[in-house]
């Protein structure tokens, strides 16, 4: 019987409710983005997991400290001030129009204002803010699984983070992508990224892979693979990559997408779905790391454990 922390979630089942959570967390990311000085590989732009959602960290503005979080329990968006203010956004099935619209008559409320860029990030055809009518589906039940989901992701990544003594991301969601990520770096500089995704200028694409990595996350599902997935990928990929043995079992190289896939399926329905997705973030990281020669023995540690220090 599957672990019930690990909830279905069938991509056809919510893919309208997917599409429009997408655009509502850009708009979120895009009030922090405006107001914050930038850090590198984006890390400043990041949404992270919390208790009840996703929230920003704390945005800084000359009106106002605040930040911002998707409340998928209550289904609420929260808009809090140091000052102790607040304004919700219910989270219903409107329109993206109407959500940019109820979001920024909220920060107007509390005093704030900003001017972001209402152009999507990183999907093709994209429709501004305050113009996209099209997408407007909220299902509450499956904003909750997926949340459920992104909670044993994250703790999972979390735990795989405390092994590596180099150079790391948090465990943080991109909401460009729209998928939970941790990368780890080997300390050596990479060819310069060609640049070419949909609506993300050339500048920020180099930026962001400045350095070598291998990267994994969690992303619900579209495009190549029409399910949720967790995937792994290096930057940049060492000969031999793709044909190298990675566990568990079920997962597999991706030619379209060009990284490892482990269905959210599969890594469900084993007898224990933490080993398996901790067994697929190891050795789809042994295959990067070995294959790209990195610096293993000065960049590892083995794994954290509560209240006990890394022995040195």
């Amino acid at each position: 019987m599957p672990d019930p922390r690990w909830p279905e979630l069938p991509y056809a089942a919510w893919r309208d409710t997917c599409a429009t959570l997408h655009l509502w967390t850009q708009i979120v990311g895009k009030i922090r983005l405006a107001a914050t000085p930038w850090l590198n590989h984006s890390w400043h732009v990041t949404l992270r997991v919390t208790a009840r959602g996703l929230r920003t960290p704390l945005i800084r503005t000359a009106a106002q400290d605040f930040e911002i979080e998707f409340d998928f329990i209550d289904h609420t968006l929260w808009i809090r001030t140091a000052a102790g203010h607040f304004r919700q956004v219910m989270l219903r099935p409107v329109s993206v129009a109407q959500f940019f619209a109820d979001v920024m008559i909220a920060l107007d409320e509390l005093g704030i204002s900003l001017t972001i860029d209402e152009i999507p990030n990183e999907i093709a055809d994209a429709i501004p803010f305050r113009d996209d009518r099209t997408h407007a589906a909220y299902d509450p039940d499956y904003a909750n699984r997926f949340w459920r989901v992104l909670l044993c992701t994250h703790a999972a990544m979390e735990h795989f983070r405390t092994a590596f003594l180099g150079k790391a991301s948090p465990v943080h969601f991109f909401w460009g992508s729209f998928d939970l990520a941790v990368t780890r770096f080997s300390g050596r500089v990479a060819p310069r990224h060609p640049g070419g995704i949909p609506h993300l200028s050339d500048a920020v694409v180099r930026e962001a892979y400045s350095h070598e990595v291998s990267s994994a996350g969690f992303w619900p599902g579209g495009g190549p693979i029409d399910y949720a997935a967790f995937y792994s990928y290096a930057y940049p990929a060492p000969e031999g990559f793709a044909s190298a043995k990675v566990r568990p079992a079920q997962a597999f190289f991706s030619k379209d997408l060009g990284e490892f896939i482990l269905p959210y399926d599969a890594a469900r329905a084993a007898p224990d779905p933490d080993a398996a997705l901790m067994d697929f973030l190891q050795s789809t990281y042994e295959a990067a790391a070995d294959l790209g020669k990195w610096d293993r023995a000065a960049l590892e540690c083995g794994l954290g454990e509560p209240g006990k220090p890394r022995a040195v």
